[in-house]
Order: structure tokens, then C-alpha cells, then sequence
């Protein structure tokens, strides 16, 4: 498509002369002194616009090869110095209505968590995530949070019409308050259009790994925020979990078995980041534990001949409790007339995937989607340990689940009960919600 140009003219480009144009596709082009030609997508590149006297001051994100292994994003200014005070103002005018168009966020309401992973959450936040919400001249409200469940009471109350999206500066623990503070409000259908951004500040990382990595980008604070401030989004799936009387809700992974013990018994090990999953995933497998229990679902299409059917009787006495009136219900579900199937125990581990990656360093669920319905269920079965220990270092590919010992389905209802030191049920339904994250 022939893209027409909207302006021309010559200018000073830090410093030296040439010919400048912007054309519908909102690409700057130049030359520089030795003719080389220069572009800027003003979608792709451009953080923000300002002018100063006779400049217009373009910041932006541009990639260039670094100390990184590969391009980096590195934040640069460029200054354009129109002749005259009618093109100046053409040119400003021009870029800034087409970063209008592009619906990008103006007002962000930002989580910090400063006790998550390293405890460098406020540290990403001054030196990544600050000046480029300056850059991108966005207005945003900072919250650290102070206790666990803080995030969640927050965007309980918070009030949504002042803000365009929220980021969590943290691991996938915040994400999680922040979701079910959403959907817990009287609100919630509105506050389902509330974009959600994650900065990888955690142990875990999962959600904005998984988002970066089906786009092909690395999984750092920049690309990360770069994709916040595009304010472009992608819907995702939302799991109803009833333990209990206790309902709340799920949109990475749910764990029992190794990887929670792994995940909970590590806690002591936190200060040492995403590293504490590697050291005590070995002393765990080394000391293996199985759990006796037995595993309930219905199959998405193509699963159906896995484990047994279940007899109607059992399949009545699974339906969970009613939610409170005044939130999101969950998907309305017909228990009894669904196709339920089992599995029995023991079991090594049991994990549900929402997205592809558990943590920035295992892929737990290589088929897993956004916004496809489903949930994809992990099974170990028993497992020698040498055969476990290579197993795990397949994770960082998500090569595992093609083990004889790993069963890997994706499922739309499941129902876990399990005895292992305490009783432990729970029942998990997975619905396409139209949530919405910050993605590139």
C-alpha cells in the first residue's frame, strides 16, 4: 500500500542538516551527514513527544546491538529543529495525533512489590520502569505493597475510571491479588476491561515470560514495559477454584505434588531469586514423596479416551458451593452433564497451566493458550529418580512432557482429592473471560 507523506521539510536532526519526512504509516525518515538512511515507527519506537522552543524532542525505544546477547532496547532522544515555527508546529502536531490514534494508556495505577524475589522490585522500578513513564509522558499512581493480599485489597476499591491499565512491578503473586480483587468488586464486568501489565520483578515471572515469549522477545523489565506503554492487550483465560468454601480465582498455575513443595519448602531460600527453584527442586527429587489421590476431569475434544468415566452419582456430589451475589460467579457450569473421567494416584506431581511458562525458566506447558478454554493438566507418575533428574533439566524447553512418565491433556473442568499430611480438595473450572493483559 503507497503511503502518502504528511510532511517534508528540512530540519536539523541533532545538530546537522536534512531533509525530514513523515508519512501515514507514521514513519520519520532522514539522512545523515553520510547519507545513511535513518527511520523511526512511531507505533514501534516512539515513547513519547514533546517541544521546547524550536525542537521537537522525540524519545524512544530503539534496539541496538549490546552486551545482551543479541539487540537490546536502549532508550534514545532525538531532536528535530524545524526552520520555522509553522512547520514546527506540523510536525509536532502530526506525530502527537498519531500516537493519539495508537490508544496508548495516559494513566497507569502501578504495584510495586519490594519483597518479592531479590527484593529489587523498587530498584526495576527507578531504573526501568520510571523514565520511561516519564519518556512516555503517562501519569501514574505508585503503590508498594506493605502485607500479603495488599494488591488485592487495593484493587478491590480502587477507582477504575481513573486509570487506563494497571502494572504490577513484581513476580505472578501480585497479578494474582490484583485479578481476584477485580473480579471480587460488584464491578467486575468493568473491571474485566481493565488492562493488566506485569514488569518481571519476581521469582516466578511465568505470565510476562510467557506473554514476551510468544511474541519472540526476551524476558526483561524493558521489552516489558515497552508492550505497557504500545497499550496493546490480549485476552486470558480465568480459572474459578473452590477449595472448600473457599472460591478464588487462577490465570497462571495451580500446583500439588513436587512443584508446590518445591515452591513452597524454598521459601527460605528466597533471597536467592529464581535460583531457589533449581537448588530445592534437586534436594526434592532427591528425596522423592508420592502423593496418593485421585484426579477428576472433563477432556477438551481429542482427550476423551483418557482414564476412566465416572458414574453420574459421583460426578452430582462435585458440584462446589454458590458464590457470593455481588462479584463474578464463575463459568456457569452443568456438572452432571459433563463427561467426567479419573485418574488415580499415586502421583509425583499434578500441575495446571494456564499460559506456557510456570517461571521464566520452565516451560511447564508448551501447548498451553491464552484465551482457548482450557487448562492443560501435567501428570508424574511414579518416576525413577535419575530419569526425574533429567526430566527436570528438560523443563527450560518444555521437552519433559514427551516422557513416558509425564501425561499431558488439556481439560475444561478438573477436581482434585488428595490425602497427603492434610485433606486437600479442590475443584477448578476454566472459562474464557476476556480478561486482558498489556502485550506487545
Amino acid at each position: 500500500m503507497n503511503q502518502h507523506i504528511i510532511f517534508s521539510d528540512e530540519v536539523l536532526v541533532n545538530g546537522y542538516k536534512t531533509a525530514l519526512t513523515l508519512s501515514t504509516d507514521g514513519i520519520l525518515r532522514w539522512h545523515d551527514t553520510n547519507n545513511v538512511l535513518h527511520s523511526l515507527s512511531i507505533e514501534e519506537q516512539f515513547l513519547g513527544v514533546s517541544n521546547a522552543g524550536q525542537h521537537v524532542i522525540v524519545k524512544s525505544f530503539v534496539k541496538e546491538d549490546g552486551f545482551c546477547f543479541g539487540s537490546c532496547l536502549v532508550r534514545k532522544t532525538f531532536v528535530f529543529e524545524p526552520f520555522s515555527p509553522h512547520s514546527l508546529r506540523i510536525l509536532f502536531d502530526n506525530i502527537q495525533s498519531y500516537i493519539h490514534s495508537l490508544g496508548r494508556p495516559k494513566r497507569l495505577f502501578i504495584f510495586v512489590n519490594p519483597f518479592g524475589g531479590k527484593k529489587s522490585a523498587s530498584k526495576v522500578f527507578a531504573n526501568d520502569v520510571r523514565p520511561i513513564l516519564e519518556d512516555a509522558n503517562i501519569e501514574y499512581t505508585l503503590q508498594e505493597t506493605k502485607y500479603q493480599l495488599h494488591a488485592k485489597e487495593v484493587s478491590h476499591t480502587l477507582d477504575l475510571t481513573n486509570y487506563d491499565g494497571i502494572i504490577c512491578v513484581s513476580g505472578d503473586g501480585i497479578l494474582v491479588e490484583v485479578v481476584n480483587g477485580l473480579l471480587e468488586r460488584e464491578d467486575w464486568q468493568a473491571a474485566l476491561k481493565m488492562p493488566i501489565g506485569v514488569i518481571p520483578a519476581g521469582t516466578g515471572n511465568g505470565m510476562i515470560k510467557s506473554l514476551l515469549d510468544s511474541v519472540g522477545q526476551p524476558c526483561t523489565a524493558a521489552y516489558a514495559m515497552l508492550a505497557a506503554v504500545r497499550g496493546h492487550k490480549r485476552s486470558l483465560d480465568v480459572a474459578t477454584i473452590w477449595q472448600g468454601e473457599t472460591r478464588f480465582f487462577s490465570v497462571l498455575m495451580l500446583a500439588w505434588g513436587l512443584i508446590a513443595d518445591i515452591d513452597i519448602e524454598s521459601e527460605k531460600y528466597r533471597w536467592m531469586g529464581s535460583a531457589r527453584m533449581d537448588i530445592y527442586g534437586l534436594q526434592r527429587a532427591l528425596k522423592l514423596r508420592k502423593y496418593n489421590g485421585c484426579i477428576s476431569f472433563v477432556p477438551a475434544p481429542g482427550f476423551e479416551d483418557v482414564g476412566e468415566p465416572i458414574s453420574l452419582g459421583v460426578v452430582e456430589s462435585m458440584e462446589p458451593l454458590k458464590a457470593p451475589q455481588h462479584s463474578y460467579q464463575g463459568p456457569k457450569v452443568d456438572f452432571p452433564s459433563s463427561c467426567w473421567r479419573k485418574l488415580n494416584g499415586p502421583f509425583i506431581g499434578v500441575w495446571l497451566q494456564n499460559v506456557p511458562w510456570g517461571s521464566e525458566t520452565a516451560k511447564a506447558a508448551p501447548n498451553a493458550k491464552f484465551d482457548d478454554g482450557y487448562l492443560d493438566l501435567i501428570l508424574m507418575r511414579e518416576c525413577p529418580k535419575l530419569a526425574l533428574l533429567s526430566l527436570m533439566s528438560e523443563m527450560s524447553n518444555g521437552n519433559y512432557v514427551r516422557s513416558p512418565h509425564v501425561l499431558y491433556i488439556k481439560v475444561s473442568h478438573v477436581d482434585v482429592s488428595a490425602s497427603h499430611m492434610l485433606n486437600y480438595m479442590w475443584k477448578g473450572v476454566c472459562e474464557y473471560t476476556h480478561f486482558v493483559l498489556f502485550d506487545d
